[in-house]
Order: structure tokens, then C-alpha cells, then sequence
């Protein structure tokens, strides 16, 4: 016998729970990241390999839905310690996640955002590795998340590095 209509409907709202918190996340980075357009962003010394602005915006929309489906996937399992510690790591690395552009661009505090992306990418690894206990699909559709957060911290980091204050600097 199938799953009833309240279970279903249940999640349904569950998902639609998991996208909205992501959307969240997605819009609050995205307000922040309007910084991506002003003066200061475009006058730092950025890496050849740095995408033009134009790609990160898709690129973290396609993302943020994979990422809402694995907390879903691990939120349908049956309860038990491995899914509510896996939902609570999938939670702080959204909030992490969330954190990066005001950090980067309304703070322009490259090296914290830096700081930032590296937990956020340990985050990443801490949800898909108890996701993977739960929900191997769950754990698989964080890969191109975390491929993508790897090559931003390698933006970061190369900003930084690019932009180190002159020695005769104030």
C-alpha cells in the first residue's frame, strides 16, 4: 500500500521547505553579491581563470536545487541520530554558504570570506559523509556542489593573494 495523503503532502512540504530555505540563502548572497558590480570588485587583481560575473549567478541557482534535495532525500528516511546530525550539518553549510558574500563583498574581508569558504567546504564533506549513511543519493548530489565551492576557494584564495596590501601600505 502506498504512502497516504497526508504523508505525501507532508513531503511536498517538505521539499518546498528545503527549497525555501535554500532560496533564502540563494537571495541573501545574491543582495550581498551586488557588490559583484561596483568599483571596488572590479578594480581587484583577479585570476585569469576567474568566470565573468554573469556565470556565478546560474551556476549557484542550478546548485542550490540538488542541494535542497539531498536534505529532503535525508529527511525522508526513517528517523534516527545519523539523519538529524546529517540535517544539522546540511543546515550549517547553508548558513556558511550564506555568510561568504557579505563577507567577501559588503565587508570586502577577502581573507575572512577565505576563512569562511574553507569551513564551508569542510561542512560540505561533514553532511554528504553522514548523508551517505542515510541517503547515498543524498551524499552523491553534493558532489558538484562541493567540485564548485573547491574552485571558488581557489578564486578566494587567489584574490587574496593577488590583492596583498603593499609593504609601504597603511
Amino acid at each position: 500500500m502506498g504512502a497516504s495523503w497526508t504523508d505525501r503532502a507532508m513531503s511536498v512540504l517538505a521539499l518546498a521547505g528545503f527549497l525555501g530555505g535554500t532560496g533564502i540563502a540563494a537571495a541573501f548572497g545574491a543582495a550581498a553579491g551586488g557588490g559583484a558590480q561596483g568599483d571596488w570588485y572590479r578594480s581587484l587583481r583577479k585570476p585569469p581563470f576567474n568566470p565573468p560575473g554573469w556565470v556565478f549567478g546560474p551556476v549557484w541557482s542550478v546548485l542550490y536545487v540538488p542541494m535542497a534535495v539531498s536534505a529532503w532525500r535525508v529527511w525522508h528516511k526513517q528517523p534516527r541520530e545519523e539523519r538529524a546530525q546529517g540535517l544539522r550539518r546540511w543546515a550549517l553549510q547553508l548558513a556558511l554558504n550564506a555568510a561568504w558574500s557579505p563577507l567577501f563583498f559588503r565587508l570586502r574581508a577577502t581573507r575572512l570570506a577565505l576563512a569562511d569558504i574553507a569551513v564551508l567546504w569542510a561542512a560540505i564533506a561533514l553532511y554528504a559523509n553522514k548523508a551517505r549513511a542515510v541517503d547515498r543519493t543524498a551524499a552523491l548530489l553534493m558532489v558538484p556542489y562541493l567540485l564548485w565551492v573547491s574552485f571558488a576557494s581557489l578564486l578566494n584564495e587567489e584574490v587574496v593573494r593577488r590583492n596583498r596590501p603593499s609593504a609601504g601600505a597603511a
